[in-house]
């Protein structure tokens, strides 16, 4: 049986590899090749309540991902023909608030009102989705023509297209402000966190909204969504591991389209 499973594993990962990014591709090969160990298969059961609780002391989140990865191995025997009923398969609870994206309006009037770091620092974030820590860390080398390289979790790369608007603008700012290394620096140095955190709070302070970077980031998201964009190219863009992380947004732009449907229709009013 566990030959079965791992061939209908290795058949569903070269599907993952052709239709999706190297990056899902490493952590779907990375969980089933764990998960086979301890799945159980007996007759058209398939019961992975032993591999539940060899995870069971990670987190609910790392928890949820993982369950995640092997319902969509779940859904592809399905298509392949399969019936077997899954053991163990409850939804994990994961406590989470919906991210507060900056609204449009208030990010275009901060950047009208920004001095030049301050606007660089908004638009990187904004423009590519990015964590702080990823905007912190490109370097001059990193930026090749239309394209930007950015490092994530674990040191994961990811190569992200630059606006043509902030590209031009990048271009003004280092003749303006030539930089040694990185395109974050203060007096020749890298910047931290806080440096480049108080930069953006001070842009939005100024036409009186408090904002954080990672909202700038929630927003990318979720206006890219609403706009239309697949949910698995938004998750390759903010290099999220697993499609459901992403997931979020969608409830969130949801909900944001109920909101300004009961606010703009006339017979809500």
């Amino acid at each position: 049986m566990k030959n079965f499973l791992e061939k209908e594993i290795s058949k569903f990962l070269k599907f993952i590899k052709q239709t999706n990014s190297p990056q899902t591709y490493r952590t779907y090969n990375s969980v089933l090749k764990e998960a086979v160990n301890f799945i159980e298969l007996e007759g058209n059961i398939i019961d992975i309540t032993p591999y539940r609780l060899h995870i069971a002391n990670l987190s609910k989140k790392t928890v949820a991902k993982k369950v995640s990865a092997l319902r969509s191995f779940f859904d592809f025997l399905q298509t392949e023909g399969h019936k077997f009923k899954i053991v163990g398969d409850e939804h994990i609870k994961v406590p989470k608030t919906l991210p507060k994206p900056i609204s449009l309006e208030h990010i275009k009037e901060a950047l009208k009102q920004a001095n030049m770091d301050e606007y660089l620092a908004i638009m990187i974030i904004f423009s590519l989705g990015l964590r702080i820590s990823e905007a912190l860390n490109i370097k001059l080398s990193h930026i090749k023509g239309d394209w930007i390289e950015i490092t994530g979790k674990g040191n994961k790369t990811r190569i992200l297209p630059l606006h043509p608007k902030l590209k031009e603008f990048i271009k003004k700012y280092l003749e303006l402000n030539p930089k040694n290394e990185y395109l974050f620096e203060k007096e020749g140095k890298k910047m931290d966190d806080n440096q480049l955190r108080y930069l953006i709070q001070k842009a939005f302070k100024r036409i009186g909204i408090h904002a954080t970077p990672h909202q700038l980031r929630h927003s990318f998201a979720t206006y890219m969504l609403d706009k239309g964009a697949r949910i698995t190219d938004v998750s390759e863009l903010l290099g999220h591991e697993f499609i459901s992380t992403t997931q979020i947004y969608t409830k969130l732009s949801n909900s944001l389209k109920l909101k300004n449907y009961l606010k703009a229709h006339p017979l809500c009013s």
